[in-house]
């Protein structure tokens, strides 16, 4: 993202984005808001005292808020895996070192304590017997973190350093294995930071100094030395920690131009939709009808609040998106908060603030029945409708755990019948529909020289297919299924199913077929 970089005047903060974002990434991980923006200041008065300056504290600065940027990466996988939510489970496995037996089982006792007791000899046995499978999840989070910081205009610097946020001073962590000096000071520097917020919100700052004064194999011995030394008044409650975490950004500060914004929403969209593998692509889908049905001076706004429209996921626990059946009152008002944290988000950013209202919207309608506010007629905005009927068509269009997706033709009945039953905007309606039947296919090459039948395998594969079930879907052997996905990999520089289809959604694979 080429104007991610400092000057401009009193252009809109690529920090003030990025730490708004953070609030719905510290959800997703099961900890409370502001654990990111907290771990940052943390971070950055370490690297302070251990002189750092420049660039290199600016690694640390950024490594540090986004250190959770991944968390949507494996989050349906690990809450199908342990069927509990995966939000359960991270705040633990955050600050537990898995290389010794002392912390394991300590661990496996807070774990299971938070299920019934029904559930708790089953949910040990697959924590203690997902070793290697927890290092591929490593590796996918580690290189989404990674893809993503590059999408958002940061540098190979904080690339690296989020690419190693499960590695480990004694080489025993993932997913290179690096040791010493080769995990950076940076990535080494973010981990403490965010295991030191999190130890002592549960135990303290003394005991969070204590306990991280051991882990010198972990992240090296001169560090946690350091830090045993100022900890207890690193981890000092400030009285505004957001503000002071934005004010904390190493000079000169990263600025965003116009152009920035929409490849910035373009990367928080997907981001939101690798939640479930039944939502990848969705927002650019609908942002491409939003665009096209609307107004010519309204494309922008349209387009921007169609990209990021479902931010607020994020925050939802991963089994939620993937129930097959009804949901409790419970899940119902989980869901309905998505928009809410969504409309927050948004509010907090200069860069994206216009958006704010029109996404906290997209669920009401017309008649009162929508979410979370129950607004009524002129009080939803026209903006927000066009969105509601565009996101409601394409979320027809797509498969859900519940359904199978609808034909075009089926879906815009199904739509003029929310307009005619006062739901949604009958003009919104049929603007979306003229865009839906207007739409082309790609007639340019497909990237990276991916051939059309890999496209098809990539796109089976970004929503979590196996090889045999690829095979069984295009009637090809498992073997020419396994060769394509490699092909796959090769071409597209991923190693890891989530980082494909982070890669599908980029490139918009994944929509207008």
């Amino acid at each position: 993202m080429g104007a991610a970089v400092a000057g401009a005047g009193g252009a809109p903060r690529l920090a003030e984005v990025l730490a708004a974002v953070s609030l719905v990434t510290d959800l997703g991980m099961g900890e409370e808001q502001g654990e990111a923006v907290r771990a940052c200041l943390v971070a950055v008065g370490l690297g302070r005292r251990l002189g750092l300056t420049g660039e290199r504290l600016t690694e640390v600065y950024y490594t540090a808020l986004l250190h959770h940027i991944g968390c949507t990466a494996t989050a349906a996988e690990e809450a199908a895996r342990f069927r509990v939510d995966e939000t359960v489970l991270r705040p633990l496995v955050t600050v537990t070192d898995f290389t010794g037996p002392t912390e394991m089982l300590p661990f496996l006792r807070a774990a299971t304590a938070k299920v019934p007791p029904g559930r708790r000899l089953g949910l040990a046995g697959r924590l203690a017997a997902s070793n290697r499978w927890g290092a591929g999840v490593q590796h996918a989070t580690c290189e989404v973190a990674a893809a993503m910081a590059g999408r958002l205009g940061l540098g190979p610097g904080v690339q690296e350093a989020l690419h190693q946020q499960f590695e480990r001073w004694d080489g025993k962590g993932g997913p290179d294995g690096v040791r010493d000096e080769e995990f950076t000071l940076p990535a080494r520097i973010a981990v403490l930071a965010a295991q030191a917020v999190r130890l002592a919100a549960t135990g303290g700052p003394a005991a969070a100094v204590a306990a991280l004064r051991k882990r010198g194999s972990w992240l090296g011995p001169g560090l946690v030395a350091e830090f045993g030394t100022d900890g207890t008044d690193l981890l000092a409650e400030t009285t505004d920690p957001y503000e002071d975490a934005l004010a904390a950004e190493p000079v000169p500060w990263r600025r965003l131009a116009d152009p920035d914004v929409d490849r910035l929403a373009a990367a928080l969209g997907d981001l939101a939709d690798l939640k479930s593998t039944f939502l990848h692509g969705h927002s650019r889908g609908v942002a491409e009808l939003a665009q096209h049905a609307a107004e010519p001076g309204d494309r922008t706004l349209a387009r921007r609040s169609a990209l990021v429209h479902d931010l607020g996921r994020i925050a939802v626990p991963s089994r939620i998106w993937d129930m097959s059946g009804p949901l409790t009152a419970l899940d119902r008002e989980a869901v309905h908060l998505h928009a809410y944290h969504g409309e927050r988000v948004l509010g907090r950013c200069a860069a994206l603030r216009e958006l704010a209202t029109v996404v906290g919207q997209h669920h009401e309608r017309l008649d009162g029945s929508g979410y979370h506010r129950q607004a009524t007629g002129a009080a939803v905005l026209p903006a927000s409708r066009l969105l509601a009927a565009a996101d409601v068509y394409h979320a027809m269009t797509e498969p859900r755990p519940y359904r199978e997706e609808l034909s075009a033709a089926r879906a815009a009945v199904e739509l003029e019948r929310e307009a005619r039953e006062g739901r949604l905007d009958p003009q919104a309606v049929h603007a979306v529909l003229d865009a839906a039947g207007a739409a082309r296919h790609r007639s340019a090459p497909w990237p990276a020289g991916l051939s059309d039948r890999e496209v098809d395998v990539l796109r089976l594969l970004a929503r979590g297919s196996t090889n045999r079930a690829i095979a069984e879907r295009l009637t090809i052997s498992p073997r020419t299924a396994e060769h394509h996905v490699e092909h796959i990999y090769a071409k597209t520089g991923c190693a890891t199913r989530p980082a494909a289809a982070l890669y599908a959604m980029e490139h918009g694979l994944l929509t207008g077929h």
